[in-house]
């Protein structure tokens, strides 16, 4: 069975706020991204320790590290070591919070990824060596705004590297913003399968007036993305991972594609905590019709 989790900064900055509303919905898990208005490069090692001192207290774990390894510009080599460094430290920080997973990007997109296969798939030589040396993962996201967009684009590149420590974060959704997506479930999940390693939740619906050609929606009110199926499909898997809400979603606001790409920070997090407690009792309910319990 697999775990309910959150991305934290989809509640709040604060993280014994995050533990609390967590708690009421089933959260056994939590997925920092920026807490106390720091991204998870910035945090220091009391941060760090603070962070591990309350979910431990809570009984939740850490499933994973959100990070924005490789939210960068392709081919600029200062930027590339600033991510390498970012990459040594969230290896620190994943051995303090008995986590394996580090999330991690294809660069800004630029054109298609086409264009700049080789140089993408060389650039993972180096991380992944830390990785083995580490022991943890690289689970890396498609998104829109990154060079590997699609779940098309992204096993092509996960079979390309075919690298132990490279593995797929899936969110559905992603697929519905996304030049050339598929239909998220079935077909785009059927692409990222064998490579899973975490998941994220959110929902979304095309919408052509919409910057990114949709928006975000509550927890199973989209209609495209077919969650009940998604959620099924990881129990007949025997997936045991963590499945993590990512609202990007705020009542009676839209968030600014600033925001969107590179997500973070108490403007971020502002109404974060309402919209977050209605898709947690969406995704609650839809775990009661499956019969699943919390």
């Amino acid at each position: 069975m697999f775990k309910l989790s959150v991305i934290t900064d989809e509640i709040s900055q604060d993280i014994e706020r995050v533990v609390e509303v967590g708690a009421e919905y089933g959260v056994t898990a939590l997925e920092p991204r920026s807490v106390w208005d720091k991204p998870p490069q910035e945090l220091t090692d009391d941060d760090v320790r603070k962070i591990k001192q309350v979910t431990d207290d809570a009984g939740m774990t850490i499933a994973a590290i959100a990070a924005p390894f490789f939210k960068c510009d392709l081919g600029d080599e200062e930027q590339y070591n600033t991510h390498i460094e970012y990459l040594k430290r969230f290896c620190e920080m994943a051995h303090t919070w008995d986590c394996q997973i580090i999330r991690g990007f294809t660069f800004w997109k630029t054109g298609p990824a086409s264009a700049v296969w080789q140089q993408i798939i060389d650039s993972y030589e180096e991380p992944l060596a830390i990785c083995e040396q580490e022991d943890v993962y690289i689970g890396i996201e498609n998104e829109s705004s990154t060079h590997i967009a699609t779940a098309r684009e992204a096993a092509a590149l996960y079979e390309a590297i075919n690298h132990p420590r490279l593995r797929a974060i899936w969110d559905p959704a992603n697929e519905v913003f996304a030049e050339g997506g598929e239909l998220p479930f079935p077909d785009a999940w059927e692409r990222m399968k064998p490579w899973l390693i975490h998941v994220h939740i959110k929902d979304a619906v095309k919408d052509p007036e919409a910057p990114e050609g949709g928006r975000c929606v509550p927890v199973g009110d989209g209609g495209y993305i077919d969650y009940p199926g998604q959620f099924q499909a990881l129990l007949d898997m025997g997936y045991e991972g963590a499945c993590s809400l990512e609202t990007h979603w705020r009542l009676g606001t839209e968030l600014d594609k600033d925001l969107l790409n590179q997500p973070g920070g108490a403007a971020f997090s502002a109404g974060a905590e309402e919209a977050s407690r209605i898709c947690l009792e969406k995704i609650r309910q839809i775990f009661a019709d499956l019969g699943i319990e919390l």
